[in-house]
C-alpha cells in the first residue's frame, strides 16, 4: 500500500487535487518578482545572520492564521514528481501546469479546513472507520500492524491520520457547500446522450467477479532474471482439498448465498476485499475456455468451479453488455456523473475564489497563487506593527517576509 495515495483518497473525484498530506514543494517564482534562493536539501531554509537571529523556516503564504512554508511546497513537488513517474501519459506541459498550481492547491486546502472548522465539522468517527477499512484491505489483524506497515515505509502514522482527517473534512465541505447545490436535470442527460451517441458505441463485454481457491502452497519464487519461476505442481491431496472447498462454495451459491460475501470470506485472489470484482472484459482478453463460459452467461449467473493454473475459480457475470450503442437507461448514471463533474470544477473554483475574497492572504514576493482573486483583501501593516517587528528581530523567528 502506498500511503501518499491513500491520503489523497477521493480528491480526484471532485476535479481538484487538494493536497491533504502536507506534501508540497517549491513553486516556480513569478518571472516579474525577485527570485528566492534555492534551499539545500539537508540544510535550513536560510542562514542565521547572527548568533541571536535564526530563521527556522521560510513562510511562503499566510492564510488568515495559517501558513504555508517553503518546506510544504518542496514536499508537494516531490510528491508530484513521484505521481508523475507512475503516469506514462503525463506530458511536460501538464507537469508544468501542476507545478505552477502547487501553492494554489495548498492555499485551497487551508481555506477548506478553516471553513470546515467554522462549520463545526468533526471527522474523528470517519477517520476511525476509514482506518479500519484500510486495515481490512491490508488483511491486518490490528491497527498496530497498520501502524508498523506505515512506519516501515517511512511514514509517520500520526501525520498519516491527520492528513486522512484533513481529507475527510475538505471532502465534506465541498460536498455540502458546492456539490449539494449542483443540479443535473433529465433534460441535461438526454441532451448529452443525443450529442455523444456515436462515442458511446462499445463492443460486447462482461463484468466479472471471481472466487479463487488456490492450489499454490508456496509464494512465487524469483529467477535470477527477476521473473516469477513456475511453481511446483501441487500434490493430488492439495488439488482435492481445493476442489472440495470450491465445490462447497458453489453449493452455497446454489442455495442462495451472496457471491460478494463468499468471495470476501473465502477467495484467495487479490480481489477478495472487493467482493471479487474483476472489472470488464472484452472478447479475446480471457482464455478460450473461460471466455466461452463467461460470455454464455447473463448478469447474475455464475460458472461451476473451473480448474486453472492458479487453482479453482468460480466466475460471476455482474454485467453483460451487448455490442453497439447502449440504451439511455444503461448509461444514465454514468452520464449523470460526467455532467456533475463538468459542473463541479468551475463551481468549486468559484467557491474557492469567494473564500479567498473573504480571507486575509499574503504571498511572499516571488511566489504566485494561480487561484488568486483581484478582490482579495491583504493584511495592512501599520507603523506600530513595524516597530514591534524590529523589537522581535533578535529573537528566534518562524520565518521572514
Amino acid at each position: 500500500m502506498k500511503w501518499a495515495r491513500v491520503v489523497r483518497y477521493g480528491m480526484k473525484r471532485i476535479g481538484i487535487v487538494v493536497l491533504v498530506t502536507v506534501i508540497s514543494a517549491p513553486l516556480l517564482p513569478a518571472q516579474s518578482q525577485p527570485q528566492p534562493q534555492p534551499a539545500q536539501p539537508a540544510q535550513p531554509q536560510a542562514q542565521a545572520t547572527s548568533s541571536e537571529e535564526t530563521v527556522v523556516e521560510e513562510i511562503v503564504a499566510r492564510i488568515n492564521n495559517n501558513i504555508v512554508t517553503r518546506a510544504d511546497l518542496r514536499k508537494a513537488h516531490e510528491q508530484l514528481r513521484s505521481d508523475v513517474s507512475q503516469d506514462p501519459n503525463a506530458t511536460q506541459e501538464q507537469i508544468k501546469e501542476h507545478e505552477n498550481d502547487l501553492l494554489r492547491d495548498l492555499i485551497d486546502q487551508q481555506l477548506l479546513l478553516q471553513k470546515g472548522e467554522a462549520m463545526n465539522i468533526s471527522a474523528d468517527t470517519d477517520v476511525v472507520k476509514r482506518l479500519d477499512e484500510i486495515r481490512k484491505q491490508m488483511h491486518a489483524e490490528s491497527m498496530e500492524d497498520v501502524e508498523k506497515a506505515a512506519q516501515a515505509q517511512g511514514v509517520s502514522f500520526e501525520e498519516f491520520k491527520q492528513n486522512l482527517k484533513n481529507s475527510i473534512i475538505t471532502q465534506r465541505v465541498i460536498g455540502e457547500e458546492v456539490g449539494g447545490k449542483i443540479t443535473v436535470t433529465q433534460q441535461d442527460i438526454q441532451q448529452f446522450y443525443d450529442e455523444h451517441r456515436t462515442q458511446m458505441e462499445r463492443p460486447e463485454q462482461v463484468r466479472l467477479s471471481e472466487i479463487l481457491i488456490s492450489t499454490q502452497v508456496a509464494p512465487p519464487v524469483k529467477t535470477s532474471k527477476g521473473e516469477n519461476a513456475l511453481p511446483d505442481p501441487p500434490s493430488p491431496e492439495v488439488v482435492a482439498k481445493a476442489q472440495a472447498k470450491a465445490d462447497a462454495i458453489y453449493q452455497k451459491l446454489q442455495n442462495g448465498g451472496n457471491f460478494g460475501d463468499l468471495a470476501k470470506q473465502n477467495s484467495d485472489g487479490p480481489t477478495a476485499s472487493n467482493g471479487g470484482d474483476l472489472e470488464y472484459f472484452k472478447r479475446g482478453t480471457l482464455s478460450k475456455d473461460l471466455e466461452d463460459k463467461a460470455f454464455a452467461l447473463q448478469a447474475g449467473q455464475y460458472t461451476e468451479p473451473v480448474r486453472t493454473n492458479q487453482g479453482f475459480i468460480i466466475l460471476e457475470v455482474t454485467e453483460h453488455q451487448s455490442a453497439g450503442i447502449p440504451p439511455l437507461k444503461d448509461v444514465q448514471e454514468q452520464i449523470h456523473q460526467q455532467i456533475y463533474m463538468q459542473k463541479m470544477q468551475p463551481a468549486l473554483r468559484d467557491y474557492l475564489t469567494k473564500l479567498r475574497e473573504d480571507a486575509y492572504i499574503d504571498i511572499k514576493p516571488g511566489y504566485v497563487d494561480t487561484g488568486a482573486s483581484p478582490n482579495e483583501t491583504k493584511p495592512v501593516y501599520t507603523t506600530a506593527a513595524e516597530e514591534n517587528a524590529k523589537k522581535l528581530k533578535k529573537k528566534k523567528k518562524l520565518g521572514l517576509f
